[in-house]
């Protein structure tokens, strides 16, 4: 998979590209049947595929406070992007600058002046440009002079058909999912386990004092976790070892009466070893239960051996 940064230094890319727009974020089902779909165009046409995403979501600079955290970073998207086979990803840093430029200008330098674009397949409910001015409809109107085709693909559900607003595949509901705790349902949707990314830190060492040693992930603030809770799921090392783990997410009441943000902790079964400064994943595969406080350590502790034996029970092959 190529990727291009600068509009300015585009492949040469023979006879065009069949190409899709997106923040892409989480790269889930539905945007995996837009871009399926690119690459049967280009197959059938003899055209390069091609993805245009951003280097940030479009909302973090357009309504920063409203925006939402993302499923993945960009260099996860593009690792997810390059699994799907797809020929040419154009990342465009996504400024002020250019959120204030017209739909119109963005066709023409980025679709046409640096991809060639032939066919431009969205979801029907794609917008883009200053104010979303830019549509299916932007898009239909523009593609005869310049051109290009357009499709506009309706929304599908998890088994990749066609369906109404309420049981879409989107990255919104895959979000809702996960603040509700429910990663099962986003998993679904996103067609793998929710995944975070973190380096490992020194933490008080309180789970190693209670029998269970955890690794202390700092996640960036960027990044969406699921509720407060504990959950069964895997532990990818920075070599792909991907582990068992019991993972507690949450703010830890049996010790603390307040707590300013929550924590995410990973106790990998039967693993004993070194995992300070070691960049990982954490995988969340099912909520085991939500957050309590104990009265006695004790209590905890049961309760954790408890979590284990549910957590092995659940991932095991």
């Amino acid at each position: 998979m190529q990727i291009v940064r600068d509009t300015s230094s585009c492949p040469e890319l023979g006879q065009g590209t069949a190409v899709t727009i997106g923040a892409y974020d989480g790269l889930h089902l539905g945007h995996r049947a837009v871009i399926a779909e690119v690459q049967r165009e280009a197959d059938a046409r003899g055209l390069a595929s091609a993805v245009v995403t951003f280097d940030r979501h479009p909302a973090s600079v357009v309504r920063p406070e409203s925006a939402p955290k993302l499923l993945c970073d960009l260099d996860q998207k593009l690792e997810l992007l390059e699994s799907t086979g797809i020929d040419l990803v154009v990342v465009i840093r996504f400024d002020e600058e250019r959120a204030a430029e017209t739909a119109d200008e963005f066709v023409q330098e980025v679709l046409v002046d640096c991809l060639k674009a032939r066919t431009v397949i969205v979801g029907a409910d794609f917008h883009f440009g200053k104010g979303r001015g830019g549509d299916v409809a932007l898009l239909n109107r523009l593609g005869p002079d310049l051109g290009f085709d357009v499709h506009g693909m309706a929304l599908v559900d998890v088994d990749g058909k066609p369906t109404a607003a309420e049981g879409r595949v989107s990255s919104t509901a895959i979000r809702r999912a996960l603040v509700a705790g429910e990663v099962g349902s986003a998993a679904e949707m996103l067609g793998r386990p929710h995944e975070v990314r973190g380096v490992v830190h020194q933490g008080d060492q309180r789970g190693r004092d209670l029998g269970f040693p955890t690794a202390n992930v700092a996640v960036p603030g960027s990044i969406l976790l699921p509720a407060d809770g504990i959950y069964a799921g895997w532990f990818v090392r920075a070599d792909g070892e991907v582990l068992p783990t019991a993972i507690s997410l949450g703010r830890r009441p049996t010790f603390y009466e307040t707590a300013d943000a929550s924590l995410l902790e990973a106790h990998v079964l039967d693993f004993s070893g070194d995992l300070y400064d070691e960049r990982v994943a954490v995988r969340f595969v099912s909520r085991l239960r939500g957050e309590e406080r104990f009265d006695t350590v004790d209590d905890l502790i049961e309760q954790m051996q408890r979590d284990c034996e549910d957590a092995r029970r659940i991932l095991r092959p």
